[in-house]
Parts: structure tokens; C-alpha cells; sequence
């Protein structure tokens, strides 16, 4: 099957590279002429521009976003949707935020342009793991896009089935879901990523107290030299707690226990705070993911001016004086 891809990043090209691998065909377009040279190099047809871009695709035409969320997206899907024709399909397969992909389906479908958002998640492993997909859109559209789903999905793997799961959609198993009508597919992956906030930050800080375990403000019959690059490895052995990032965490402390060569300042991509928007929306309690989002704004400061508001407090009410500052942690 044929397919047209916008954006050749980490993402972008790895998923036109595990279809190329497959048998399917690409078209692909990209501002950086390098980045289309490589996937030419692989097999893929090369556009020149937008225009060029719908004249190499066969009809029914399927074009896939891959672009950061935003105006460029928003851009994007408009001058595609200017350039289609009815059943042709776009595809957004970004983190743009779920009622966008409502907005951007409901106007398409006027000019009977089908609109499929994917939430995609495998990070730069998917080129040989393959990509877990969220689907949202019209039925029709969604399979007829099938043999591209199943070619990206990870497949069953070595991963035990369900019990139970007899006579439900095979999908799952193999990685990939029609999850509902335009922007499901992006709400469950905005969730996805909320509940990855929150298991990287309860990693991240169970690994932190371990690391503290020899602190000299503990009794010194109660202090622990802890090798944490060995915890990580021995949890991914066996322990109710071992997962993928579990495994990355274990590489990364192999290589540098002390993770020399990060400072610890931690962005995020939006989906967390639109997760907690959709819990304060829905008035259902999300105290582990607000919690994971807000660590992350703090990791942005050196100094809270929270703090020293707290501090001022203290020293005004009990004369409290600030400790000299500690250095860092050896």
C-alpha cells in the first residue's frame, strides 16, 4: 500500500522505513532536502513541495502527518485539505490535543476528506520494535488503512496473551486499536502520557531515596552504600516492578550511576497538562499525575521563589535562620 509522509524525524522516517521493509511504498516530503535524501536512499519517492507531494500519491490518496504539535500541524492539514479530494485521508500521527482532531475531522469530512488522528508511541525504538497505536476516525477509513497499521504494529511478540480476551478485537494483541470517533485516538494517547509522567517520576524518586540511603544525617548503623546501577537490574529480573522504562533507567545507570551528563531539567510536551485539564473537566481526582506534572515545572528552578516565601514565613513567625546551602549530593 501507498502512503505519503510529511515530517522525517526520529519518528517520521523510522515509520516510513519499517513500511519500506514490509513491501509498501512511500512519498515524502520534508523543509530539510537531507532528510529526504536519506529515505530516497531507502526507497522512498521524493516530493519536492506540497503540490508535488498530492501529485505522486494514487487515489484514494493517504497522507500522514508527522510534525510537532501546533501551528505547524494546523498549517500543514490546511493547505492538505485545500489540495485533496473526497476519500482522500489525512493522517495526524503527532500529539496534537484530541479536540483539535474533533475541529480539523468535522470540516474534512464537509469535502468528504476522511481525518485520522493516531497516537503513536515507540520513541526512536520503533524501527525495530514497532509502534503501539491509538486510532480515531471514521470505520471505513480506518480499515481500509489496516495493512499500514498492522505493517507498523509490534505484533504479538513474546508478550503472553489475556485470558479471557476471546471473541474481542484481535487488534490489541497485535498493537494497534480503533479506539473511536476522531480524536479518540488522540485522547487515549494525551492519557498514555499522563500515566508515563507518573511512572517515570515514581521511578525517579524511589531511585533518589536510594541514592540518599547514606546520608550522613541517618544513624550510621542505618546507612546504605547502595549500587543503584545493580537494583535497576536485578528489578528487571522478575520484579513486579520491571517495564521498558525500567530497562532504560538500568542502561542509563550502567553506563553512569552518578548521570554526569544530565542537569535534571525536565520539559514536557503539553499532553500531561491536557491530561489534568480533562480530569479537572470529568471531576475525577488525578493526585500521582498532577504531582509528576508539577515536579517537572520545578525542575525548571534553581531557586523557588515559593521557597523563599516559605523561608520569610519562618524566619518572621520563630526567628527560623536558614542553614548554609548544601552542596550537591555526592
Amino acid at each position: 500500500m501507498q502512503l505519503g509522509m510529511i515530517g522525517l524525524g526520529r519518528m517520521g522516517g523510522n515509520i516510513v522505513r519499517r513500511l519500506l521493509r514490509d513491501g509498501h511504498s512511500a512519498v515524502v516530503y520534508d523543509r530539510d532536502p537531507a532528510a529526504v535524501e536519506t529515505l530516497v536512499a531507502d526507497g522512498a519517492t521524493a516530493a519536492s513541495g506540497l503540490e508535488d507531494f498530492i501529485a505522486k500519491l494514487e487515489l484514494p490518496r493517504t497522507a500522514w502527518v508527522m510534525l510537532p504539535a501546533g501551528a505547524i500541524t494546523e498549517e500543514t492539514v490546511t493547505a492538505l485539505g485545500g489540495l485533496m479530494s473526497a476519500d482522500d485521508c489525512i493522517i495526524d500521527g503527532g500529539n496534537s490535543f484530541y479536540q483539535d482532531d474533533v475541529r480539523r475531522a468535522l470540516e474534512l469530512n464537509e469535502r468528504g476528506i476522511h481525518y485520522v488522528d493516531v497516537g503513536t508511541s515507540g520513541g526512536v525504538w520503533g524501527l525495530e520494535r514497532g509502534y503501539c497505536m491509538m486510532i480515531g476516525g471514521h470505520k471505513e477509513a480506518v480499515d481500509r488503512l489496516d495493512p499500514i497499521f498492522r505493517t507498523l504494529a509490534p505484533g504479538l511478540g513474546e508478550i503472553p496473551r489475556t485470558p479471557g480476551r476471546d471473541g474481542r478485537d484481535p487488534r490489541a494483541e497485535q498493537g494497534y486499536i480503533h479506539a473511536g470517533p476522531s480524536g479518540a485516538g488522540h485522547f487515549v494517547k494525551m492519557i498514555h502520557n499522563g500515566i508515563e509522567y507518573g511512572l517515570m517520576q515514581a521511578y525517579a524518586e524511589g531511585f533518589d531515596i536510594l541514592r540518599h540511603a547514606n546520608s550522613p544525617e541517618l544513624p550510621e548503623e542505618r546507612r546504605f552504600d547502595l549500587n543503584l546501577g545493580d537494583i535497576a537490574e536485578v528489578w528487571r529480573r522478575g520484579s513486579v516492578v520491571s517495564s521498558w522504562l525500567l530497562d532504560l533507567t538500568a542502561s542509563a545507570l550502567a553506563s553512569d550511576e552518578r548521570l554526569e551528563n544530565f542537569s535534571g531539567y525536565v520539559e514536557d510536551s503539553g499532553e500531561g497538562r491536557w491530561t489534568i485539564n480533562a480530569a479537572i473537566e470529568e471531576a475525577v481526582p488525578a493526585t500521582v499525575l498532577s504531582a509528576a506534572l508539577y515536579r517537572r515545572f520545578r525542575s525548571r528552578e534553581d531557586e523557588s521563589y515559593a521557597d523563599k516565601v516559605l523561608s520569610a514565613m519562618r524566619k518572621g513567625f520563630g526567628g527560623h535562620k536558614e542553614p548554609p546551602r548544601r552542596g550537591p549530593a555526592p
